[in-house]
């Protein structure tokens, strides 16, 4: 009879020690005594959650803002990206953007859409006309406008929306495209290369970073420039015309989709998830708005989720997001439903060797297959963990407010899942 009843309550508080011990190490944390710390925890496939701290109060995301964007396409995109949208007109091709970011991108598979420019003969136009969004995203940093993790957002972006300087033997930069080296101004007050705020001059020190290193530092877009840009590229003249296409028109594919997908999640490029809410607007037939693509997938897709998720942007760039632990593991949920783990966890960062993961969670078989989200004062990470009876868990680690490095707080956080991992 005891023997019955001692089997029955390890079946009946199985679940339950799970949230004792989340609870247990988190406050006995010294690292996340004076932060706000959120968790959720549960079993794939299955609603009830596992263990729980907090797991129904808001936090700012940073980055694992980018799983929504990447549900978001999941949801609007095929197997490629719709590169482009034109119009045959006689002897006139009149094009726009989808939002698409591959045109001439250095880190991005070929795009087809610049052989389709490159193989036609008619006059090109571009209509910028449906594209509503600004250069920047609502609360983004204005500052941080010569940081490489906040190019501008367009309609066409071409190039990345990015100058890519490389240091040289000769101790010069060397500007891909090679369009900016004209715009490099030699300037001894400053350390780094420094673009002037609302042009495109660039102040470069006496000596260049070493042979090899690179700098990507984002362009002040225009309409005029992106045609400027595209013009050289081609060796043709695009002109520009302001019009409505109210009409279907036909599309060019660009990159296969999981390539951007892959590349979003594993160096969190924040260019890319931007582009992708743009791209799921013009699945979707909206104008380019980022805030109608949002407002449409949180209506179309995600109206099941525990706590309706405060979304501003595509990349987690806006502290003005705002989502709960336990929002994010029905993300992931739906996320898991609708990929097949193999590819999945091939876009996702892997600890221990891949992405924003490679030197967390060393593994000799990789267990933590997830997304990182920091800003300052916070760091968060959600995502899928194998346990070592085989289990797959989403998971949702949430840290706002803190003082301490976020070093240390990243270790904790290794240190806590770890834990799970080994005794669930």
């Amino acid at each position: 009879m005891r023997t019955l009843l001692f089997f029955i309550s390890i079946i009946a508080l199985s679940g339950c020690s799970a949230s004792h011990y989340l609870k247990r190490e988190i406050d006995r944390s010294a690292v996340l005594s004076q932060q706000h710390t959120g968790v959720s925890i549960a079993k794939i496939n299955e609603k009830k959650v596992l263990a729980s701290y907090q797991g129904d109060k808001y936090f700012i995301p940073a980055s694992n803002t980018k799983l929504f964007s990447f549900y978001a396409g999941l949801s609007a995109l095929g197997d490629s990206i719709p590169g482009l949208e034109y119009l045959e007109w006689g002897e006139l091709l009149i094009i726009r953007g989808t939002g698409d970011p591959s045109l001439l991108h250095p880190d991005l598979p070929h795009s087809k859409v610049f052989d389709f420019l490159k193989s036609r003969k008619d006059q090109i136009f571009f209509t910028p006309y449906h594209f509503e969004n600004k250069r920047f995203g609502p609360g983004w940093a204005w500052s941080d406008y010569n940081d490489y993790y906040q190019p501008e957002v367009t309609a066409m972006p071409i190039y990345g929306n990015i100058a890519r300087f490389k240091g040289s033997p000769a101790g010069r930069y060397q500007a891909n495209p090679r369009f900016w080296q004209k715009s490099m101004v030699q300037d001894t007050t400053v350390s780094g290369i420094e673009r002037e705020e609302l042009q495109n001059v660039f102040h470069y020190p006496k000596l260049a970073d070493s042979q090899g290193v690179t700098k990507d530092i984002p362009v002040h877009m225009t309409d005029l420039l992106t045609l400027q840009l595209l013009s050289d590229t081609l060796k043709k003249e695009i002109k520009l015309i302001n019009i409505p296409l109210e009409i279907d028109l036909q599309t060019v594919n660009s990159i296969p989709s999981d390539s951007l997908y892959t590349r979003m999640m594993q160096v969190s490029d924040n260019m890319l998830a931007e582009q992708l809410m743009l791209l799921y607007a013009t699945a979707n037939k909206l104008r380019l708005s980022s805030e109608k693509a949002i407002a449409h997938a949180i209506e179309h897709h995600l109206a099941d989720l525990p706590d309706k998720p405060i979304w501003k942007d595509g990349s987690g760039l806006s502290r003005y997001n705002l989502f709960t632990p336990r929002t994010v593991v029905a993300l992931l949920q739906k996320i898991y439903a609708k990929v097949p783990q193999e590819r999945l966890f091939k876009i996702l960062p892997a600890g221990g060797k891949s992405g924003t993961l490679k030197n967390l969670f060393k593994s000799e078989q990789p267990f933590i297959f997830a997304k990182t989200g920091s800003l300052s004062n916070v760091y968060n990470l959600s995502g899928y963990l194998i346990t070592k009876k085989g289990k797959v868990l989403a998971f949702s680690f949430m840290n706002n407010n803190f003082t301490k490095p976020t070093s240390d707080v990243r270790k904790e956080v290794e240190r806590i899942l770890t834990g799970v991992r080994n005794k669930y």
